[in-house]
């Protein structure tokens, strides 16, 4: 392994014909560099156009999913305490019924309000059957559609930029290479490697949220097709 610096000291083509130039032979600041290079390099690619675009899509069916869940458990809060609110109007409802009746005319008035919390409990009942069949499957759906987007854009990006260092590297090199014609160049232990690489840990993960999407679009589909 030898550094710009002081090859020429050690160097003959007899006993090192193949020669491995690193920034540093400090192995621990040679990692850093390469993650502090590699880092930048990704916020750069986070920048681009498409990235925010698809981030944005993402954030927003992750928000709506949120939502429809928050609306869930409202409901189903709401729902517990009907249900005690229920019992305590239908009592009050018998009762008055029944200390009417002694005076000689029943009252059934009181048997509005349990009608109206009956009803509204009913509507609550549908409403959460709505979002627990239907609404959050679907919006679970979309938003791991929308992940697998957001992890290929990025990654499509990420990919875009290795090649941008790659050209620029080998752009530095054509001098090199017009000298001794044959000038190997191993692009994997460097930073457009390195992007490659978590370019490719995205896709990964992009296949697996699609995967995923698909198994619960079925699913649902299946469901539905059997309710009919």
């Amino acid at each position: 392994m030898n550094s710009p610096s002081d090859f020429q000291a050690r160097f003959h083509i007899g006993e090192t014909p193949t020669l491995h130039f690193v920034a540093t032979e400090d192995e621990q600041k040679l990692s850093q560099d390469l993650q502090a290079r590699l880092e930048e390099s990704i916020r750069q690619a986070e920048k681009h156009r498409e990235v925010i675009a698809a981030a944005e899509a993402n954030r927003a069916a992750a928000d709506r999913l949120e939502q429809l869940k928050k609306a869930e458990r409202g409901l189903h809060q709401y729902a517990r305490e009907s249900g005690i609110e229920m019992v305590r109007a239908g009592q009050a409802a018998l009762d008055g019924i029944i200390d009417s009746a002694a005076e000689g005319k029943p009252d059934f008035t009181k048997l509005a309000e349990l009608t109206a919390i009956e009803t509204r409990n009913r509507h609550t009942g549908r409403a959460l059957e709505r979002l627990v069949e239907h609404l959050i499957p679907l919006a679970q759906i979309a938003q791991l559609r929308e992940d697998a987007q957001d992890l290929v854009t990025r990654a499509r990006a990420i990919e875009s930029v290795a090649q941008e260092r790659a050209e620029r590297v080998l752009g530095q090199l054509r001098d090199a290479v017009s000298e001794e014609m044959v000038l190997p160049v191993d692009m994997s232990k460097g930073v457009a490697g390195a992007l490659l690489a978590h370019a490719s840990g995205l896709k990964k993960r992009a296949v697996q949220e699609a995967e995923n999407a698909d198994r619960m679009e079925k699913s649902y589909t299946a469901r539905e097709e059997k309710n009919r």
